[in-house]
């Protein structure tokens, strides 16, 4: 009876574990699925995490294609509106000022100098590109530069922070017009110089290229008068706020006047003449 009791409780004691052995299966495979699920979520967090990556990737690598493509449509849109004002009969000549046709061609920066008093810039457009001396450089902010020398596919140019170069310029409401030069300290500020003393410039005018030179066309806007001051007791000069962040350049546009060479022919003609 005793070996009986014994064979009893052995099978007894199997049965048991096998039932411990099912429930700890049975456990570990919802275990499993709740391990599946979190392992599925970090698994989808790090994808996200590697497409965004990519993506940003690609787009900082395409960024360049995008600005160029934009600077190219930028001076498309540039020389549309110089065509229309040109087009435009109802504007005095005292707004528009000068004359010719101009054509923008996109560029971008290669180097540009900041820390001296006669800084430069050079551009990855040359003569085979279109460009030619004498060229303005400007952007949607403002005229900044004139390009000096051209090799086959490179421009070298002042900008204006060069105490060599100034650009002629308009006060919107009072209409006078003065050298526009810079002051020789950071890039943000300029002056308009050899204003009359009895002109008033008021705070806050925009200031525009006066289209009085065969460099750049007129009504380009500069930056806007913050101050005004008689300069060597005969002169008034006004303060300028330029538009152009100097430091943030990239991309710009070569503007050339066509008729250039006609204007600077009848002008030399001229000078003979008195001569």
């Amino acid at each position: 009876m005793a070996r009986h009791g014994n064979v009893r409780f052995r099978l007894a004691r199997a049965a048991i574990f096998i039932l411990l052995e099912f429930a700890a299966l049975s456990m570990l495979k919802s275990s499993s699925s709740l391990e599946d699920i979190w392992i599925n979520r970090a698994s989808r967090r790090v994808q996200a995490l590697l497409w965004s990556s990519g993506e940003s990737l690609r787009g900082y690598f395409t960024l360049g294609k995008v600005n160029r493509e934009l600077a190219e449509a930028n001076a498309a849109l540039m020389e549309e509106l110089e065509t229309y004002r040109l087009a435009d009969t109802s504007r005095t000549p005292a707004l528009t000022g000068g004359s010719g046709k101009f054509v923008f061609t996109p560029a971008t920066i290669v180097k540009m100098s900041r820390n001296s008093s006669h800084n430069y810039i050079i551009l990855d457009k040359g003569y085979e590109d279109g460009i030619r001396p004498h060229s303005g450089i400007v952007t949607t902010c403002g005229a900044i530069g004139i390009v000096e020398s051209t090799g086959r596919h490179h421009s070298y140019g002042l900008t204006l922070m060069n105490s060599n170069i100034s650009i002629s310029s308009r006060i919107g409401k009072s209409g006078v017009t003065g050298p526009l030069v810079w002051d020789g300290t950071g890039s943000r500020y300029a002056y308009i110089k050899d204003i009359p003393t009895h002109i008033v410039c008021q705070k806050g005018d925009t200031v525009f290229t006066s289209g009085f030179s065969s460099i750049f066309p007129p009504d380009i806007p500069l930056g806007t008068v913050i101050d005004s001051e008689i300069y060597d007791g005969a002169t008034r000069r006004a303060k300028v706020d330029l538009f152009q962040e100097f430091s943030s350049l990239r991309f710009v546009s070569v503007v050339y006047n066509t008729d250039r060479e006609e204007i600077e022919s009848l002008e030399n003609s001229e000078l003979n003449t008195e001569l």
